[in-house]
């Protein structure tokens, strides 16, 4: 992955907080394996001082908040804790789900097999509210404003509603291809041996994040979509209405 200036990751920055842009397909941490660039090791690098206070699945895009000071820090994991935290996702979903402030109230435990799962036996409470934004023929534009910070939460949640997010192959999510939306009007390109999908990592992006810390809030700041994402729904708005 080229390397980019990290002011091009900066939204936001108070104090010792800094909200950052994490782009798809890059670890927030470093990986067991291999030295593939990661957004802890870009932040170090702009400030040895940078830890994140939040991470995000490597395939997901979107806002982190990020603290320069051990301050910063446990203020952050306060309002996490106390839930002061309003975060929001969007998703692209296959099918045509209504949903007005849904919640979905199931807890999630970690199967045998390493997936997260609903699981009411063993699983931590887990809450999410899910609001349909935008329709399509096949897909659905959702939010996402998840209370409690399980991990893979909103894939399972919305696993669990038949409701499985683009190219999230983990949780059900199939790979979606240009040629479903244009049928008989598509045609592969003579140099293509086989047709790419139109994004390449699940459809899920960490749209925005608020605190209502008593002493250091953080106002409402918003994550542009990254290209592959646009691309998509550029795409679906064109073809798929």
């Amino acid at each position: 992955m080229k390397r980019e200036p990290f002011e091009n990751f900066l939204l936001w920055e108070s104090g010792d907080w800094l909200a950052l842009n994490k782009p798809p397909l890059l670890a927030t941490l470093d990986e067991r394996q291999g030295n593939a660039p990661s957004m802890i090791r870009w932040a170090k690098a702009f400030d040895s001082r940078l830890s994140p206070c939040h991470r995000l699945d490597k395939e997901t895009s979107g806002i982190m908040l990020w603290a320069r000071s051990e301050a910063s820090y446990k203020a952050a994991a306060y309002a996490f804790e106390q839930r002061l935290v309003s975060k929001v996702y969007h998703a692209i979903v296959w099918g045509i789900h209504r949903f007005d402030d849904q919640p979905i109230d199931l807890p999630i435990g970690q199967g045998r097999d390493g997936l997260m799962r609903v699981d009411f036996k063993e699983g931590k409470e887990a809450l999410t509210y899910v609001r349909s934004l935008e329709y399509f023929r096949h897909f659905t534009l959702l939010e996402c404003k998840p209370v409690t910070g399980r991990t893979h939460q909103i894939r399972v949640h919305l696993a669990s509603q038949n409701c499985r997010i683009v190219a999230d192959k983990a949780y059900g999510g199939e790979m979606p291809f240009l040629s479903l939306l244009k049928g008989r009007k598509y045609r592969i390109s003579k140099d293509t041996e086989e047709e790419a999908p139109m994004i390449c990592r699940l459809a899920l992006h960490a749209r925005s994040l608020e605190i209502a810390h008593p002493e250091t809030p953080m106002p409402l700041v918003e994550a542009p979509y990254p290209r592959d994402m646009e691309v998509l729904l550029r795409l679906l708005r064109k073809y798929d209405t």
